[in-house]
């Protein structure tokens, strides 16, 4: 790890530039600006509103929250895809500390503080914290158990947590902004796996992306198994580009879904003409099984957990085994 540098920044409070993506985010785009705009920070903070073509009110709460406070700042982004409105913000932005916070997202009322003081302390270009997943209707509140659970995503500490340390990816991020700007900021090219094939860059470049569980982010997940399904399709889909554009980059983690798709339902099959080949099938019901209850705080959210670990698991498997190799041509 760096020398921890004090003041990295030339000044205790550095100015911050907050981007947002923002994309069909009418219930939550308030809240996620309130909750940054009320920070406990003591430097100066902006607010830098990428907005996409919605199909709700977001572009026009998003007026609102920027004619009630200036330090909200809008700017269109055509495509609504998240990266280009992620590299519009931040060549809009000014501040030498740039912080991403998604619309649907929650900060609490430290977390710029925070970004800093680790910033400075470690010598990181990037840290971030726990994507704390929090539902309000009962399908919300399982999907989140198994986000945080690692019978559902893996042991990644961004999902359920851990000790500070040097990681491969983070949560959303905040930056040095010299280091964003010195690899070119987001590849544009990406719909989904932006923010770990941006760190894979930021590492290459040798900077330092540091996990710190204080930075808390309150994450609000999908709310049907449709929404759920097509999220971690693209998830995996996207994962896999990933894997073919920087060797090395994939891992037993990432391959265990894609496996376990295969293996199920070989095994379904073949366990027609014998039996015996069952087996695999009916050790993985067993393991959602068991996951199940263990992360199930009431009996309604066990049988919805039922449904919710398999639409994980086996989306994002099917996204890894079925994406082509046109998204990102591997010659780019």
């Amino acid at each position: 790890m760096a020398t921890p540098t004090p003041e990295l920044f030339g000044s205790p409070h550095p100015a911050i530039s907050v981007i947002l993506p923002v994309l069909n985010e009418e219930s939550h785009l308030e809240d996620a600006v309130q909750s940054i705009l009320s920070q406990d920070y003591h430097g100066a903070i902006e607010v830098i509103l990428a907005v996409g073509p919605s199909h709700d009110r977001t572009l026009e709460i998003a007026q609102s929250i920027s004619h009630r406070d200036p330090r909200v700042v809008i700017v269109e982004n055509p495509t609504g895809r998240t990266a280009a409105g992620l590299n519009l913000a931040l060549r809009t932005s000014q501040s030498p500390v740039v912080v991403r916070v998604d619309g649907h997202a929650h900060i609490p009322h430290n977390y710029l503080s925070l970004v800093v003081e680790i910033l400075n302390s470690t010598g990181a270009v990037n840290v971030g914290g726990v994507m704390a997943a929090v539902g309000k209707t009962p399908f919300e509140k399982a999907v989140a158990g198994a986000m945080r659970s690692p019978f559902g995503v893996g042991a990644s500490r961004f999902h359920t947590g851990g000790e500070a340390g040097v990681v491969d990816t983070v949560y959303l991020g905040a930056f040095r902004r010299e280091a964003l700007i010195a690899i070119g900021g987001f590849d544009e090219r990406f719909t989904r796996a932006q923010d770990w094939e941006l760190n894979f860059r930021l590492r290459e470049n040798g900077g330092i992306v540091y996990f710190d569980p204080r930075l808390h982010v309150t994450y609000r997940p999908r709310s049907t198994v449709k929404a759920l399904a097509k999220q971690y399709f693209e998830y995996g889909r996207w994962r896999r580009v990933v894997s073919r554009r920087h060797a090395g980059t994939i891992n037993l983690r990432y391959l265990a879904p894609p496996i376990a798709l295969v293996g199920f339902f070989a095994s379904v099959v073949a366990g027609i003409f014998a039996p015996i080949l069952f087996t695999p099938a009916v050790i993985y019901l067993l393991f959602v099984l068991a996951a199940s209850l263990s992360i199930a705080s009431s009996i309604r959210e066990y049988f919805l957990l039922l449904a919710v670990i398999p639409t994980m698991h086996f989306a994002w498997g099917a996204g890894f085994i079925s994406s082509p190799k046109t998204l990102v041509p591997a010659s780019e």
